[in-house]
Order: structure tokens, then sequence, then C-alpha cells
């Protein structure tokens, strides 16, 4: 099964809330949403050495988070390609949102084509931000995959401001 015919997941398990305690298994996860890769190709990619990706990937791996996607015989060995177990990752709040969000803006950093992050406060009744849940939650998940062109990060959030005023 490939990523795009792959289920939805929420993170439930204190597993997965371990495997995904740490920026450098978010950055696999983003590489693994490309295409399969190898730990040497993953290693490659993230600028990493391949006893740490290797690690990284393990632990996701055992969470559930990753899984082989197939095999092939080159030179007398045989290379392993992972792919993510999921299409969409589902978080719960709390501590793993700030991960996330740490993850996230590491990649949007990184973005050398002037990418867009706004964020704005705004006043609303229960009722339109009830309406702009849907909507936005309408959007994102209307959105198809356009096969073999650049992959864009799509962030997303709705959320009561603590902030008076």
């Amino acid at each position: 099964m490939d990523e795009a015919h792959a289920p939805d997941l929420t993170v439930s398990t204190p597993q997965q809330y371990r495997a995904l305690a740490h920026p450098v298994r978010h950055r696999l996860l983003f590489a693994l949403g490309e295409r399969p890769a190898t730990l040497s190709g993953l290693a490659a990619d993230l600028g990493i050495s391949k006893g740490s990706a290797g690690h990284h990937l393990k632990l996701l791996r055992e969470a559930g988070l990753v899984v082989l996607d197939h095999e092939r015989q080159v030179r007398g060995g045989t290379e392993q390609y992972f792919r993510r177990a999921f299409r969409r990752l589902h978080y719960e709040t709390g501590e793993t949102t700030r991960i996330v969000l740490a993850a996230v803006a590491d990649e949007i950093v990184a973005d050398a084509d002037d990418p867009l992050v706004v964020l704005r406060g705004v006043r609303l009744t229960e009722a339109q931000a009830r309406h702009v849940r849907e909507t936005l939650e309408a959007l994102v998940n209307g959105l198809e995959e356009a096969e073999g062109e650049p992959r864009y990060g799509v962030l997303v959030g709705l959320y009561r401001s603590g902030q008076a005023g």
C-alpha cells in the first residue's frame, strides 16, 4: 500500500509519543512523505550519519509510524526501502504540539522560496469558529497530490488565544 492509500493515524500510544519526541524523527517522516527511501538515502538527505538515521528509523518502525515498503537486491546485498505507515498524522494537543511545531518551524526556516506564514488574532463567535474550522479542514483534506511535483507542507490551525484584548 502506498502512502496515498494509507490510512490517517491519530497518535495515541506512549510509544508513538516517545517516537515523535525528537525533531530528527519528524524530519525523517517529512522525507518519507516524498517517496520510499533507504536508510543511506535518508541519512544523506538529512545530513546525518547512517547510525543516527538507523536509530531514529528503528524507533519510528517500532511505534508503527514507518514500515518496510520493499527490498531490492544490489551487488550481493539487500536495500530496504521504507515508507510512512500513514497518509496524515493527527496529534492531540499538549506537549506533542510544541514538538511538532518546532519541527515544522525548522522546515519553514529552511524554505528559501518565501514560505507563507500568517498569524492573526480575530474575535469570533462560536458559530464563526466552527465555520472557519470546517472550511479549513475541507480545504486541506480536499487537496489532491500532483505526482512528480515538489512537496509542500500545509500548516493550518485554529485555537482560542489566551491573550486578552
